[in-house]
C-alpha cells in the first residue's frame, strides 16, 4: 500500500522519525499492534526490497516509526519529504500482548521493558497501547541526550511507565554502564526486551537465573518479510524459525544466542 509521509525529522545524528498517513479502516487492513513491523520502501527507490521497521506508535490515521541509519534503504527513507510516498507492507509479525497474556501475576508485579538504542521503538508502542498493566521502562544508549527534545522523542510514551531507568555506556545520562546491569528480574512478573543481540542475551540469562519469563524482539535482516524466503533464520531449541513470520518476538529461553 502506498502511503504519504506527513513528518520526517531527525531526532539525533543516527535516528529519525517518520509519520505516514495510514488508515486501516479504509483499506480493510488490521490495525497494527505493539511488536509488529512494516516492510517500507520509498516509491522511487534504488533498492529492490523494503526495510523491516517496527511500529513505534499507531493512531487511527497515522503510523509512526523510529528508524536508525544503517544502509542505503534507510538513507533513502531519511531524505524523503512530506507528501512523498512509500510502500508499506504490513502490519507483519506477532505481538507483545499475546505473550503477556500467558503471564500469571497473582502478586501484581509490574512488567519490565528493556530497550537498547532503537530497540526502544516497539516498547514505546506497547506503552501507548496498554494501560491495564504497570510497566517499568529500562532504556540503554551509547551516549546521553543532547536535549530534552531528543530525550522526549526517543522515550516517547515513557510518561506511561511506572518507573524509568536510563543507562549510557559513557555515563553522560543516567547510570554509567549497560542497561542489563541494572535489571533485577525477580522484581517483575515478566520482562520484554528489544535491542542488540548481546544485550538480549544478557537480559535472557538474568531472567533465566531468576526464573522470570522473558520475551525478546529480535532484530534481523529480512528480505520478503512474510516467511517465503527463509532469509531471516533464528536458531531455537526446536530448530530454525523465521524472524518475520514466526516472530519477531520469541520466548527468550527458546532462542539460541550466538556465542
Amino acid at each position: 500500500m502506498m502511503c504519504k509521509i506527513i513528518n520526517n525529522n531527525f531526532i539525533n545524528n543516527e535516528i529519525f522519525r517518520l509519520d505516514f498517513v495510514w488508515k486501516a479502516a479504509q483499506t480493510k487492513l488490521a490495525a497494527p499492534q505493539a511488536g509488529q513491523f512494516f516492510m517500507i520502501k520509498p516509491k522511487q527507490s534504488a533498492v529492490f526490497l523494503g526495510r523491516p521497521i517496527s511500529v513505534a506508535k499507531w493512531e487511527p490515521n497515522t503510523v509512526t516509526f523510529l528508524i536508525a541509519l544503517r544502509g542505503q534503504g534507510t538513507q533513502e527513507l531519511a531524505i524523503m519529504r512530506n507528501g512523498e510516498e512509500a510502500e508499506l507492507i504490513g502490519p507483519l509479525g506477532n505481538v507483545w500482548a499475546d505473550f503477556l497474556s500467558t503471564v500469571e501475576n497473582g502478586d501484581k508485579k509490574p512488567i519490565a521493558l528493556i530497550g537498547g538504542g532503537i530497540g526502544i521503538a516497539p516498547l514505546n508502542a506497547l506503552l501507548y497501547e496498554t494501560s491495564a498493566r504497570r510497566f517499568d521502562l529500562y532504556a540503554g544508549f551509547r551516549t546521553g541526550f543532547k536535549s530534552e527534545e531528543e530525550k522526549s522523542a526517543l522515550l516517547g510514551a515513557a510518561n506511561q511507565a511506572n518507573k524509568i531507568v536510563i543507562a549510557t555506556e559513557d555515563g553522560t545520562d543516567g547510570h554509567k554502564g549497560r542497561i542489563p546491569d541494572f535489571l533485577e528480574p525477580e522484581q517483575y512478573a515478566a520482562v520484554c526486551a528489544c535491542g542488540p543481540e548481546p544485550m538480549l542475551k544478557a537480559v535472557a540469562a538474568k531472567c533465566r537465573a531468576a526464573a522470570v519469563p522473558c520475551f525478546v524482539s529480535l532484530e534481523k535482516r529480512m528480505a520478503c518479510g512474510v516467511g517465503a524466503c527463509l532469509g531471516c533464520a533464528v536458531k531455537t531449541v526446536s530448530g530454525n524459525r523465521r524472524c518475520c513470520a514466526d516472530g519477531p518476538i520469541f520466548k527468550a529461553d527458546e532462542v539460541i544466542f550466538d556465542e
